[in-house]
């Protein structure tokens, strides 16, 4: 079986390196003509842990293939996935040009039968919209071939992706005919061994599968973050709140960590978009805007904490950072609370030194020279006034706490993802500050 793949983002490459590696023919396509350059040298534009090798094994094996050619990509091809951005609108809806003109394009060069495969996160109906544009187009060159549009959502975890596509949880797929449920099983057979974790439905079943999945773990992450700031209050541990309520088999252990807020690409995003959905259809998804406000507040939780500290005196002040990515595993920014933490440091008239294992490359292209680039973390703790952890990478976990100590103007850390104990803290010699 050959596949396209349209994109060569996130999901399109893991979609493509891991269809590859299971035999398949597989073709990655995109318009970018400098990252199909990059791909083709044998780079990686992403970081993704594993990924590098998997795209090299099977390139070199001839089953993985990039292009800017849609057209030529196409001849032959039993499935076309579109694994396009669907950003953030400015009203916060998703942004469905790049779906639109990825079934457009598809629609004007395919020249057989074809499965049409939507892996972008989009809204309800955006299936329904990629037939009606195929069809579109096919009538316009007066052809007619059999095609069917599938939904089938990603459900990756940055950091984890490889593991997540090869072993999945579940597959989630909306069908409309039995022919595109036939190709559809047969194409994932080869992730089904230890057992059979597809799951068929109708397309907009499946559509809202994927924002509910997002926007239900984006709760529960308010959520605690909103029992923390209640535990501070009453004098509680949310620790042991999290730990309580964890063990009950009904809610799990699983997205129940206090912290300074989420980021990345898909939570902040899918919650604004299935918002937007919702709001198109008359209905108020008052809980998720409360989701929203409460992430936006707890990405300001350690500037207040800092602010607190000092007395609002921070003009003047060496403020460590470590991290930059919006969590462990990526070199991610995007809506990383890192940012808001940087900003209002600066605004406040604070020196900022940072430090992240991957993401710098990114946060040089973000922030440019308004903080100091650390060569190491201990570097970057160096005669700073206090340390605040936004990102909880490894190596952060169990510092040599002489050695910080020595490296810092005055011992003082902000945890904003509670991945120190107190004691832990104490017997070194710091002040710390945690979530809850």
């Amino acid at each position: 079986m050959k596949i396209i793949v349209i994109g060569s983002g996130y999901v399109g490459l893991v979609t493509a390196a891991c269809f590859s590696e299971v035999g398949l023919d597989v073709w990655c396509m995109d318009t970018d003509e400098t990252k199909i350059a990059k791909l083709n040298a044998g780079g990686c534009p992403i970081y993704e842990p594993a990924l590098p090798e998997l795209l090299a094994r099977n390139a070199a094996a001839g089953r993985l293939h990039f292009t800017t050619s849609l057209e030529d990509s196409l001849e032959g091809a039993d499935v076309a996935f579109i694994a396009v951005g669907t950003p953030e609108g400015e009203d916060g809806s998703a942004d469905l040009s790049y779906v639109c003109n990825a079934a457009r394009s598809v629609g004007r060069v395919m020249k057989g039968d074809l499965v049409v495969v939507v892996k972008s996160t989009v809204p309800v109906g955006t299936c329904a919209g990629v037939e009606a544009i195929v069809r579109e187009e096919l009538e316009a060159r007066r052809v007619s071939f059999a095609f069917d549009v599938v939904s089938n959502p990603e459900f990756l975890k940055e950091g984890h992706a490889v593991n997540d596509f090869m072993m999945p949880d579940r597959v989630i797929i909306g069908v409309e005919s039995d022919r595109a449920r036939t190709i559809m099983s047969e194409l994932y057979r080869p992730f089904m061994m230890t057992g059979d974790r597809i799951l068929f439905m109708d397309r907009a079943s499946s559509e809202l599968t994927k924002y509910t999945a997002n926007a239900m773990l984006a709760t529960r992450i308010s959520f605690m973050n909103d029992i923390a700031n209640l535990c501070e209050h009453v004098g509680a541990s949310v620790d042991m709140v999290r730990k309580g309520i964890g063990m009950d088999h009904r809610i799990g252990p699983k997205f129940l960590y206090a912290g300074c807020g989420y980021g990345g690409s898909c939570f902040p995003k899918d919650v604004k978009a299935l918002i937007a959905t919702a709001a198109g259809y008359g209905c108020d998804m008052e809980v998720l805007q409360a989701v929203e406000r409460v992430n936006a507040r707890q990405k300001t939780v350690l500037f207040r904490k800092i602010s607190r500290h000092f007395g609002d005196t921070l003009r003047g002040r060496t403020i460590a950072v470590w991290g930059l990515a919006f969590k462990p595993g990526t070199d991610d920014m995007r809506e990383a609370p890192s940012l808001v933490l940087i900003d209002a440091l600066l605004k406040a008239g604070c020196a900022v030194r940072v430090f992240d294992p991957v993401a710098m490359e990114k946060g040089r292209a973000l922030l440019g020279d308004s903080v100091y680039f650390a060569p190491g973390m201990y570097e970057a703790a160096s005669g700073a006034d206090a340390l605040a952890v936004v990102t909880e990478w490894k190596e952060f976990r169990l510092p040599d706490w002489k050695k910080l100590h020595a490296a810092m103007k005055s011992p003082v850390i902000f945890d904003g993802r509670n991945i120190y104990r107190e004691e832990s803290l104490n017997n070194a010699g710091f002040t710390g500050y945690r979530i809850g």
